[in-house]
């Protein structure tokens, strides 16, 4: 049902806003040994975001030379300093095996982390991990949670599972609210869902508008529904 996101750039550049503007200034004009050397002084001082960017500058060999150990050092450190988007690049590259070797328990250790300070991209992967049983006990509710969690803040591919998850708890209720918005959205996907969400709620006048929706669109499970439950009866 769901897919893998990965959004390691190796950082964003979100990630780069340390305390000091001019760090992130020069950065944006692209005067990279500036940045280099203001970034250095505040992750040497302790500041996470700052380590986060030095990490993503050793990376790329932006105003110094390229080293992946330095690189890796100042990320591990940043997350280990409870930096939620460290520990989420973190948490994804153990998960997808980029740079690093393959870990799925420690995936799932950074992404609870950063998951835990309501990073939503950490919600979305660590659901993922709960509902493919992947590096984590199979829990179809927690995976729920988090999704919701997710798609509350925003996040576009959590909020079109989260329903459908939804669905499948039999949580009915909760699936309609989101399968609406998907609707709202454009998705024509999921006007059958909604006719047989509700049906399942016993309002039937609702489900004969989304069968009959289904229905135009070509839906040939819609026209079945439609008339294994006397829809037109619902006016």
């Amino acid at each position: 049902m769901f897919k893998l996101i990965i959004i390691i750039g190796f950082l964003a550049l979100l990630n780069l806003e340390a305390n000091t503007d001019e760090a992130l200034k020069a950065f944006k004009n692209k005067d990279y040994a500036t940045a280099f050397k203001l970034y250095e002084k505040s992750a040497i001082d302790g500041d996470t975001k700052a380590q986060s960017a030095l990490s993503y500058l050793f990376s790329n060999g932006l105003g110094t030379e390229q080293d992946s150990t330095k690189a890796m050092f100042w990320l591990e450190k940043a997350a280990k300093g409870a930096n939620p988007t460290a520990q989420y690049d973190l948490g994804m590259m153990y998960l997808s095996g980029y740079k690093v070797e393959k870990d799925t328990k420690k995936a799932f250790e950074f992404l609870t982390k950063s998951a835990e300070q309501n990073n939503p991209n950490a919600q979305y992967n660590l659901s993922l991990m709960y509902y493919n049983g992947d590096g984590a006990d199979l829990n179809i509710t927690k995976a729920a949670q988090l999704l919701e969690s997710a798609a509350t803040q925003g996040h576009k591919v959590a909020e079109q599972n989260i329903g459908r998850v939804y669905m499948q708890l039999l949580k009915f209720k909760e699936a309609s609210k989101w399968l609406e918005r998907n609707a709202e959205n454009g998705d024509s996907s999921v006007y059958y869902l909604l006719a047989e969400v509700y049906i399942q709620l016993e309002e039937f006048k609702k489900a004969k508008e989304w069968a009959q929706k289904a229905v135009d669109i070509g839906n040939p499970e819609a026209k079945l529904l439609y008339e294994k439950h006397e829809l037109q009866k619902y006016q």
